[in-house]
């Protein structure tokens, strides 16, 4: 389960972040490519963009689903 008290600093504000037990392994960035980018030197990854329609939403949830670490996390 990701650690909101954990967040990545480059997440942009709102309910969906990524902490920092993020691995780069590139699922979540698969499952939501227009939300979700790495960092400089790929070492993590971190949400650029907050879900706006319900399909963000759901390849938000997705990546969240699929994270090997549980590193995304919804306060939503």
């Amino acid at each position: 389960m990701a650690d909101k008290n954990s967040k990545q600093p480059e997440n942009v504000p709102g309910p969906w972040y990524v902490d920092q037990t993020c691995a780069p392994c590139h699922v979540c960035l698969d499952e939501a490519p227009a939300l979700i980018r790495y960092a400089p030197g790929e070492t993590h990854s971190f949400f650029f963009k907050q879900p706006e329609t319900p399909e963000e939403e759901a390849a938000a949830e997705n990546a969240m689903q699929a994270c090997p670490t549980e590193a995304i996390g919804n306060d939503g």
